[in-house]
């Protein structure tokens, strides 16, 4: 992700930093991607509609808000989140609007894709 975005302005910030939202906000005005890292299970309120992508149109306008400002929305902004929990446990709604992609490669975790392909294979009815 970083050596993609990294030549159209990538900015990386975590949770846990100070005013980290005035960051997400000008990633958002100017169509910058935005890596949000180390995110923990717990994400917060506030990043909800940016995770969402609830905008409103107004006028020729697409604002988003965040908060309690509107935040004119560019179209090239990109965010992705990242973290480092081995298996994270997000709420339904974070899960059903993003695309979770796991980089974890570990033996248990293959182990287990492996027994799943093989029961499938040789019993479809379970």
């Amino acid at each position: 992700i970083v050596n993609r975005e990294e030549p159209n302005g990538l900015v990386i910030i975590q949770q846990s930093q100070n005013k980290y939202i005035d960051k997400v906000i000008y990633c958002i005005e100017n169509g910058l991607p935005l890596l949000i890292e180390n995110l923990p299970v717990d994400i917060d309120a506030v990043l909800d509609p940016v995770i969402g992508k609830l905008t409103i149109k107004k006028g020729r306008n697409i604002i988003m808000k965040i908060g309690d400002a509107e935040v004119e929305y560019d179209s090239r902004f990109r965010l992705y989140l990242q973290t480092k929990l081995a298996n994270p446990h997000y709420k339904p709604e974070i899960n059903a609007q993003t695309t979770l992609v796991n980089f974890c490669v570990t033996e248990k975790g293959l182990e287990d894709q492996l027994l799943a392909l093989v029961v499938d294979h040789e019993r479809p009815d379970l």
